[in-house]
């Protein structure tokens, strides 16, 4: 795979609706990719972009695997054509999510960006750099993950955008509120996660 093929922002169109569903990917699993395409129909998006991150400051790197090999793992996995993987925050330098939600937004103003992440994520979001300002840069849609549900509608940050949060049967109209908005969608849901994945991988 070319440097550029695997760093470039994917094409889209003025006005399109699109999820962005960023992480490591260490590696990508059917949980993520039930994900991707319970938030692409739900929320009534045009395409979804998948996020492959050069490493995430909050975890561990040294069983991270090279990022070519997980973006091609993630397109490898995903069958969707409207799902675009892509590890162009690596291209941009980009370490934080606010980073890449401020370019986004502001190169790309013409387009309905929502970030996706799983209840999990929520549960820890008021660890992140400045997650005040991606709250306040576009609206937010949370999947439920097994056994996070609780932590998550507890969480700091839920329960300072209270007032923010939407119901899911308002979903399809998310991706044209302005933020900060947020909706939690319950679902179906998968108990793969990839650091268990990891560790089975170490034990054969």
């Amino acid at each position: 795979m070319s440097n550029q093929s695997f760093t470039r922002v994917p094409p889209s169109a003025a006005g399109m609706r699109i999820g962005l569903f960023g992480g490591s990917f260490n590696p990508i699993h059917a949980g993520h990719v039930l994900v991707m395409e319970e938030t692409l129909r739900r929320l009534e998006l045009d395409a979804l972009w998948v996020l492959v991150t050069p490493g995430n400051p909050l975890k561990n790197h040294d069983d991270l695997a090279p990022l070519t090999q997980r973006v091609e793992a993630a397109r490898a996995a995903i069958a969707n054509p409207r799902i675009h993987v892509t590890g162009f925050e690596a291209q941009k330098n980009f370490r934080y999510t606010w980073q890449t939600v401020r370019f986004l937004a502001q190169s790309l103003p013409d387009r309905h960006f929502v970030w996706i992440m799983g209840a999990d994520s929520l549960a820890g979001f008021h660890n992140w750099e400045r997650w005040q300002d991606i709250a306040a840069t576009l609206p937010i849609a949370v999947y439920a993950r097994p056994g996070s549900s609780r932590r998550a509608l507890a969480s700091r940050v839920a329960l300072a955008l209270s007032r923010s949060q939407i119901d899911q049967e308002d979903a399809p109209i998310l991706a044209s509120l302005p933020a900060p908005t947020w909706v939690y969608l319950h679902g179906r849901q998968s108990p793969l996660s990839s650091s268990a994945i990891r560790a089975a991988g170490k034990h054969k």
